[in-house]
C-alpha cells in the first residue's frame, strides 16, 4: 500500500506532501486542473521515464518521493535491498538538464530498481491504455497472465532459442570460409571491446554524477575555505561576534529574566553557525584538486558513451548484447560438426517447440472461455444487461515463436443481435473503459498487486453507469488500495478518502495544489460534480448529500 507521497518542483506542482489510507481514494477537480500529473508523479518515483522539462520553471530539480507499507513489498525485492522495518522510502530526482537518480532508503540505485519496485506495487491504468488493449500481443499476455502460464512461457522462450541456435549453426555451413572469419573477426572484435571495458550496471550515472565536483574542485575549495574564514576566523569572524553579543544577552538576562529566552536562542544559533563551520572546513578538507583522476574519468565516460553509440544505448543492454555475440561466435565455431548432425538438432528442436506450443495452446483454450465468463460476469452491470464477451484463441501451427503459435483476439458485442466482433472494431470509448474495468478487476485477483491506479477510467460513461462504475470501483478496493483521478460524481462518492485538485495563478506560475476533502467541503464538490459550477444551490447540496448517503448505503449493504 502506498502511505504517503511527496512532490517538489514537478511540472506544475510546487510541494505537495499526501498521506494515503487502504481502500478507495479518489482525485477530482476541474478539468485541466493537474490531478493525472499527481500520478504521473507516482509514476517518475517508480522508475517511468521523464524529460527535462518535468522540472518546474525556475527550479533546479525535481524529486519526488513515495513511501510504500513492508507488507506489500515481495520477500525477493525485501532481500535484495536488505530491507526491514515498517516501510519503504523510493526516491527520484530529476534536474534541469535531464540528469536523473534513483535511490531506496536513501542509497542510489540504478532506475531499474525502482522500475522492479513499480511492477510489483502498482498496477497503472490511464486513458491511453484503451488503446494498449486492442494490441493482440496485450490480450496474449493478459490471457497468460490469468492462467498462470509465467512458466510455461519461459520454457517455451528457452526452446525458441534453442531453435534458433541450431539454426544458425546450421546456416554458418553454407557460408564460405571467407566469410564465416570475416564474421568471425567482426564478432570478436566487437566482443572484446565491450569485455575489455569491464562495464558495470549504472556506472554511466555514478559517473555523471560524480564528474561536476571533481570539474569544480578548486572553486569549491575555495568558495568553502572563503566561507570558513569569514564564519571561523578572526576576531571579527561570525562565530566571535556571536558569541560576544551571546555573552552580552546572558548577562542581560541575568539582569533581566525576560531576555532569558533571547539568550538561550542566541546559544542555540550559535552551535549551529559552529556546526556549519566545522562542516564547510572539513569538506574544503576532503576536497582533492586531481586533474589525474578527473582525466580518467572522462576518459572512462567517454569510452562508455562511443561504446553506446556502436553497439547499444545503455550498459545493460551492452552486457545483453555481449552475450549475443558469445552465441554467434559459439554457432561460427561448430562448423567443424556435419551437416546431418545439425539438420537432425534443428528438427528435434523445431519438434520439442512445437510440442510445447501445442501444450500451452491448450492451456490457453482451457483459460480463454475462464476468463471470458469472469470478465461477462464482472461488466454486466456496468449498464451491459446483454453483453457479449469471447476470448479467441487460434493456432498456426507453420509458425511457433518466441510467445508461441497463438493469435488471442478478444471479442465483443455490446447490443442483442450483434454478433461478435474484435473489441478493436466495435467498442466505443465509454465501452472500452468498462470491459478494461472488468478485465482489471479479474487479472487484480491473479498478480496480487497491492495498489491499483485508473486515471479517468469513467471516460466517456454517463450517470447511470458511472454509478455501476463507482460501485464496481468500490469492490475491487476491498483488501487493496485504489486511486482513481475521476469527473463523475457517482464514482467520487464512493471514496473512502476523497483529494480536490485545483490550479491556481501566482505572479507569473501556475501551480497545482490537493486538499483532502471531508464533511461539508465533499458535499460541496460533490455538488459542483453534479450541477457543473462552483457555487451549488441548496437543491444541489441536498442532491450531493444523498447521493454520499445512498453510496455509503450500498456499500454496507443498507
Amino acid at each position: 500500500m502506498l502511505n504517503s507521497l511527496s512532490v517538489k518542483n514537478l511540472a506544475i506542482i510546487d510541494s505537495l506532501s499526501l498521506e494515503f489510507g487502504p481502500g478507495l481514494c479518489v482525485f477530482t477537480g476541474e478539468t485541466g486542473a493537474g490531478k493525472s500529473i499527481i500520478m504521473e508523479a507516482l509514476g517518475f518515483a517508480l522508475g517511468e521515464r521523464a524529460g527535462s522539462d518535468a522540472v518546474r520553471s525556475g527550479a533546479q530539480k525535481a524529486e519526488v518521493e513515495a513511501v510504500f507499507s513492508m507488507d506489500s513489498v515481495p520477500r525477493a525485492l525485501r532481500k535484495k535491498h536488505s530491507l526491514s522495518g515498517p516501510s519503504v522510502r523510493l526516491r527520484r530526482e530529476i534536474d534541469a538538464r535531464g540528469r536523473s537518480r534513483a535511490f531506496i532508503e536513501g542509497n542510489a540505485v540504478p532506475v531499474a530498481d525502482l522500475l522492479e519496485f513499480g511492477d510489483s506495487l502498482v498496477d497503472f491504468h490511464g486513458q491511453n491504455e484503451h488503446q494498449t488493449i486492442l494490441r493482440p500481443a496485450v490480450q496474449l499476455d493478459m490471457l497468460d497472465s490469468f492462467a498462470g502460464l509465467e512458466a510455461e512461457r519461459k520454457a517455451l522462450g528457452e526452446a525458441y532459442d534453442a531453435l534458433e541456435r541450431a539454426r544458425a549453426a546450421l546456416n554458418s555451413l553454407s557460408m564460405s570460409t571467407e566469410e564465416k572469419e570475416r564474421l568471425l573477426d567482426l564478432y570478436r572484435f566487437q566482443l572484446s571491446e565491450i569485455e575489455g571495458a569491464e562495464l558495470r550496471p549504472g556506472e554511466d550515472d555514478e559517473l555523471e554524477a560524480m564528474l561536476p565536483r571533481f570539474k569544480n574542485a578548486e572553486k569549491l575549495s575555495r568558495l568553502a575555505g572563503e566561507s570558513t574564514e569569514l564564519l571561523y576566523s578572526g576576531e571579527n569572524s561570525a562565530v566571535e561576534s556571536a558569541g560576544r553579543a551571546m555573552r552580552l544577552v546572558e548577562e542581560l538576562a541575568l539582569l533581566d529574566p525576560s531576555l532569558s529566552e533571547t539568550a538561550r536562542a542566541l546559544r542555540s544559533s550559535l552551535s549551529q553557525v559552529e556546526d556549519c563551520a566545522r562542516e564547510l572546513s572539513h569538506y574544503r578538507d576532503a576536497l582533492e584538486a586531481d586533474p589525474a583522476a578527473l582525466d580518467r574519468m572522462m576518459e572512462r565516460q567517454d569510452k562508455i558513451a562511443r561504446l553506446k553509440k556502436k553497439y547499444a544505448p545503455g550498459i545493460r543492454e551492452l552486457l545483453d548484447f555481449a552475450g549475443t555475440l558469445r552465441g554467434r561466435i559459439d554457432a561460427l565455431a561448430s562448423t567443424d560438426e556435419r551437416r546431418a548432425e545439425l539438420e537432425a538438432a534443428v528438427e528435434k528442436a523445431r519438434r520439442g517447440l512445437l510440442s510445447l506450443a501445442e501444450e500451452l495452446h491448450d492451456r490457453r483454450a482451457a483459460a480463454a472461455g475462464k476468463l471470458a465468463a469472469r470478465v461477462l460476469k464482472e461488466i454486466k452491470p456496468l449498464g451491459f444487461p446483454e453483453v457479449k464477451f469471447s476470448v479467441s484463441v487460434e493456432m498456426d501451427e507453420q509458425d511457433p515463436g518466441r510467445t508461441g503459435a497463438d493469435s488471442v483476439d478478444f471479442l465483443f458485442s455490446p447490443n442483442p443481435g450483434q454478433p461478435l466482433k474484435p473489441l478493436k472494431a466495435i467498442a466505443s470509448g465509454g465501452e472500452m473503459s468498462r470491459v478494461m474495468l472488468g478485465l482489471k478487476t479479474v487479472l487484480a485477483a491473479q498478480d496480487g498487486v497491492s495498489t491499483l491506479v485508473f486515471d479517468e477510467v469513467d471516460a466517456g460513461v454517463g450517470g447511470v453507469v458511472g454509478r455501476m462504475v463507482g460501485e464496481k470501483m468500490k469492490a475491487l478496493s476491498r483488501g487493496r488500495q485504489v486511486f482513481c483521478v475521476t469527473h463523475l460524481a457517482q464514482v467520487a462518492a464512493f471514496g473512502d478518502s476523497h483529494f480536490s485538485v485545483s490550479k491556481d495563478a501566482k505572479g507569473q506560475a501556475t501551480l497545482v495544489s490537493v486538499e483532502p476533502l471531508d464533511g461539508k467541503a465533499r458535499v460541496e464538490e460533490i455538488a459542483r460534480m453534479l450541477g457543473g459550477r462552483r457555487d451549488s444551490s441548496r437543491a444541489g447540496l441536498t442532491h450531493a448529500s444523498e447521493l454520499l448517503a445512498e453510496c455509503k448505503s450500498a456499500v454496507h449493504g443498507g
